[in-house]
């Protein structure tokens, strides 16, 4: 697995987490990642740069909340924020932060990293809607250089 997904999956794992008992999205990552870290199995250790990004996912999420609901809202046609998984809700997040505030991710490795995230993480129907959503988001971003 890639450190950048990896991070992915650590930072859906604490906005999710975050959303669970509303603590602080750090606190959040921070203790996910201390869990990882006292596991027995090799494959539980995260790689520092992994963390870095997670924790810049989570940050930057955390920080541009609101706009970034905004964006979901608006494009999430027929369905209400309240009625989306909490999952699905969250990859969706992360990925409008990456499409709207880092011009380093390009927009189709954004998407296709959302999607992969839904496949493991959501349920079945998970990909085909955080898809559908992400290209409605998408389309109204310009192409990143």
């Amino acid at each position: 697995m890639s450190i950048r997904r990896e991070g992915r999956e650590l930072a859906l794992q604490a906005l999710y987490s975050k959303d669970l008992d509303l603590q602080e999205g750090g606190v959040a990552l921070k203790r996910i990642a201390e869990s990882f870290a006292e596991g027995e199995e090799p494959t539980l250790e995260i790689h520092s740069k992994a963390y870095e990004f997670a924790s810049e996912l989570v940050h930057g999420v955390m920080a541009n909340l609101a706009a970034i609901d905004a964006v979901i809202a608006e494009k999430s046609k027929h369905w209400s924020m309240s009625r989306m998984a909490r999952v699905d809700l969250n990859i969706m997040r992360l990925a409008v932060f990456e499409l709207m505030f880092r011009p380093d991710i390009p927009k189709n490795v954004t998407l296709n990293e959302a999607i992969e995230v839904a496949k493991k993480f959501g349920s079945e129907d998970s990909p085909a809607f955080v898809n559908g959503i992400l290209d409605e988001v998408a389309s109204g971003i310009q192409d990143k250089e």
